[in-house]
C-alpha cells in the first residue's frame, strides 16, 4: 500500500516507505531504498524524511558519512518544528561533530527539543550540561532540576543520574534509600548501570535489605548486557557462593567474558578459579562463555 501511494507521489508515503527500509520493517533492510524514498520525500518538504535524511548522513548508513549534510537535513526538519532534529543538532554541537564544539548552541537545541516534547531525553542532556559545567556554569541545582524533570518523564538516564546523586551525596544529604529508588525505576527499564548499582546496594544493603540474592539477580541482568563490572561481580558471586551456590564453571564464565570486554580486574580472579577446576571444567567454562558471547554478539547486530 505504502509503496502504490509513495509511486504516485505521496510524500507521507514516501517518508514511511523509507522508514520500513531504513527499520527492516516488513521488508528485508536496505539502506540504498531507504535513501531514495527519504530523499523524494525530504524534496518535497517531508520533515520526517529530512530526519530520517540526516540520521543517514550522520550514521554513514546507505551513503557516506556526511555531518555537513547530516546538519544541512536536520535544519530544514527542525524549521518544520521535528524536535528529533532539534535534538540531534544539539548532540552534534555538544559532540562537536562536523562543527566545532559549541555548547551554547547545544543548550539552544536541547531546550528546543525539550519545549516541542521530547522532554526526557533533551532534559537529560540539560541537566548533564549544569551537572558538567559544559557551556554554563556548573550548577547542580540546575542539574537536579533537569534531571528530576526528565526521571519523571521515565527516562531511565535522567533516573539512573538521580540515583548516583543520591548515593554520593553530591550536593544532596546522602540518602540511600532514595538512591535506591531511583535505581530501581532504571533498572526495571533495563538500564544496565542502575541494575549494577542496585545490585550493590542490594550486596552491602544500604538503602534496601542486605540481600545477596537480590544482588544477584541485578548483577545479572547488567551481565547479560554485556557490562564487564558486573560481569565480574557475577563471577565473584559464584566463586564465592553468595546469592548462589557456589560454581566455578560460572564463576569462570563471567570471568572470561568480564576479561574479553576488557575488564583487567578478573585476571587474577580468573587464574585462581582455574586452577580449582578439572580441565574438563575449564572447557565447560570456555564453551559457555564462547556460546554466550556468539549469541550477544548477534544480538547486537540484528
Amino acid at each position: 500500500m505504502f509503496e502504490l501511494l509513495a509511486k504516485q507521489g505521496n510524500a507521507e508515503a514516501q517518508a514511511m516507505l523509507g522508514n520500513l527500509y531504513a527499520d527492516g520493517q516488513g521488508v528485508p533492510p536496505d539502506n540504498v531504498k531507504a535513501m531514495h524514498w527519504y530523499r523524494i520525500a525530504a524534496n518535497h518538504g517531508n520533515a520526517s524524511a529530512q530526519f530520517g535524511l540526516g540520521n543517514m548522513y550522520l550514521h554513514g548508513e546507505g551513503v557516506p558519512k556526511d555531518y555537513a549534510k547530516a546538519m544541512y537535513w536536520y535544519r530544514k526538519a527542525a524549521e518544520q518544528g521535528d524536535a528529533g532534529s532539534d535534538y540531534n543538532l544539539g548532540s552534534m554541537y555538544a559532540n562537536g561533530e562536523g562543527v566545532p564544539k559549541d555548547y551554547a548552541k547545544a543548550m539552544y537545541w536541547y531546550r528546543k527539543a525539550a519545549d516541542k516534547g521530547l522532554a526526557g531525553a533533551a532534559q537529560y542532556m540539560l541537566g548533564k550540561m549544569y551537572y558538567n559545567g559544559n557551556g554554563v556554569s556548573q550548577d547542580s541545582a540546575k542539574a537536579m532540576y533537569w534531571f528530576r524533570k526528565a526521571a519523571k518523564q521515565g527516562y531511565a538516564a535522567a533516573q539512573s543520574a538521580l540515583g548516583a546523586i543520591y548515593q554520593q551525596g553530591e550536593d544532596v544529604p546522602r540518602d540511600d534509600a532514595k538512591a535506591a529508588g531511583w535505581y530501581r525505576k532504571a533498572a526495571e527499564q533495563g538500564y544496565a548501570a542502575a541494575q549494577e548499582e542496585l545490585g550493590y546496594l542490594h550486596n552491602v544493603g544500604r538503602g534496601v535489605p542486605q540481600d545477596y540474592s537480590a544482588g544477584v539477580k541485578w548483577y545479572r541482568k547488567a551481565a547479560e548486557q554485556g557490562e564487564s563490572s558486573a560481569q565480574g561481580v557475577l563471577g565473584d558471586m559464584y566463586y564465592l557462593g553468595r546469592g548462589v551456590p557456589q560454581d566455578y564453571v560460572q564463576a569462570a564464565k563471567w570471568f572470561i567474558l568480564a576479561q574479553a570486554a576488557g575488564n583487567k580486574k578478573v585476571t587474577a580472579l580468573l587464574s585462581d578459579t582455574e586452577s580449582k577446576m578439572t580441565p574438563a571444567q575449564v572447557a565447560e567454562a570456555q564453551r559457555l562463555a564462547g556460546k554466550w558471547w556468539k549469541a550477544h554478539h548477534k544480538n547486537q547486530h540484528e
